[in-house]
């Protein structure tokens, strides 16, 4: 049986959506904006808040690094002045960890680097969510693995041949392992979502807990990857879709968020066991809908019925109209008012 325990929260074929807030850096580097992002996903009822961890002086090159970075999303005039803006150190990580618990929510981040990897380990994360741009680090997968802690890979701009070298090379050291499909595209396109891969991971790792890093602009592709058999959702959040930064446009705002989670829950119970059965809600509503075989005329005892004696009509508290060609040829055995029900009992 497949299943996933992240800090309390079983995730398996059977249970809810692991439905994760990808927070990133739209918090903008400020620390209440942060808690800003926290407060709101936990009222839209995600079970987990995530943040991206970067050292990037280790993570990129000089030249990356001092790029010039001069566009209306810039927090910087190099790019690795933008992205030191974005990162929180050990002080802001301990305050949200702490205030993620107040809230009552699970709170991890992906790890772009050894480093970075390591500062989370020292925080004590609950899991490490590795990044698509590093399926194929199997370096840095190795790293994160041994610390032992439950991984979420994503496998956007992957082959299936990059997905198993992946899984290959963390199952033998922590098999506390779940994939995520991803397309890594941002906003992704509808007919770049790929969802039947979905099945196609389920087929391949039945063991493992499969899921979808969600870059569409809309949540309906997230209810469908969870008919699908995907169990976490992993979804871009913000406050406002028109703040600074490159991801707050395909992120979902807080009414999409709770959209998402509500009909998450719903398609889960909607999903039922299977069994095709009447429901007592049903009832009433067939019993008003339904139809029977009644008298299309007055009738005689002693007549034998035709077609042209019998009409069908609603409620349905009699003989209903599959037996239409047991009644046929029938003797009547009473009168019958025209509207009136027709009885086996009566009929010879």
């Amino acid at each position: 049986m497949r299943k996933l325990t992240i800090d309390g929260f079983t995730i398996s074929d059977d249970s809810d959506c692991f439905v994760i807030a990808e927070i990133g850096n739209n918090h903008q580097g400020d620390l209440e904006k942060a808690k800003d992002l926290f407060k709101a996903a936990k009222e839209c009822g995600v079970d987990s808040v995530k943040l991206q961890k970067r050292d990037n002086k280790s993570l990129l090159t000089r030249a990356a690094y001092n790029k010039p970075y001069d566009n209306e999303n810039s927090f910087g005039a190099t790019y690795g002045e933008h992205r030191e803006a974005l990162e929180f150190g050990r002080e802001e990580y301990v305050e949200l960890k702490k205030y993620a618990q107040e809230l009552g929510l699970i709170m991890f981040a992906t790890a772009f680097d050894f480093n970075s990897a390591d500062f989370l380990a020292d925080l004590d994360m609950p899991a490490y969510k590795v990044a698509s741009g590093d399926l194929k680090s199997i370096p840095l997968l190795k790293h994160i693995a041994k610390i032992g802690k439950p991984m979420i890979v994503s496998t956007g701009g992957g082959t299936m041949e990059d997905v198993q070298r992946a899984y290959d090379a963390i199952m033998p050291i922590n098999s506390q392992l779940a994939i995520l499909q991803c397309t890594a595209s941002y906003p992704a396109e509808p007919e770049d979502l790929n969802l039947r891969v979905i099945n196609t991971y389920r087929k391949r790792f039945p063991e493992l807990v499969i899921g979808l890093s969600d870059h569409e602009n809309g949540i309906a592709m997230a209810v469908a990857a969870y008919v699908l058999g995907s169990r976490v959702v992993e979804q871009h959040f913000t406050l406002n879709h028109t703040w600074k930064g490159t991801d707050h446009a395909f992120s979902l705002e807080p009414i999409g968020m709770r959209k998402l989670v509500r009909d998450l829950r719903r398609v889960k119970v909607a999903m039922g066991d299977g069994e095709k059965k009447i429901y007592p809600s049903e009832v009433n509503p067939i019993h008003k809908m339904g139809k029977k075989l009644v008298a299309a005329r007055d009738l005689k005892a002693g007549q034998v019925l035709t077609l042209e004696d019998i009409a069908i009509k609603s409620p349905s508290d009699g003989i209903p109209p599959y037996e239409l060609d047991n009644v046929i040829g029938k003797t009547l055995t009473k009168d019958l008012l025209e509207d009136e029900n027709f009885l086996f009992e009566n009929l010879k």
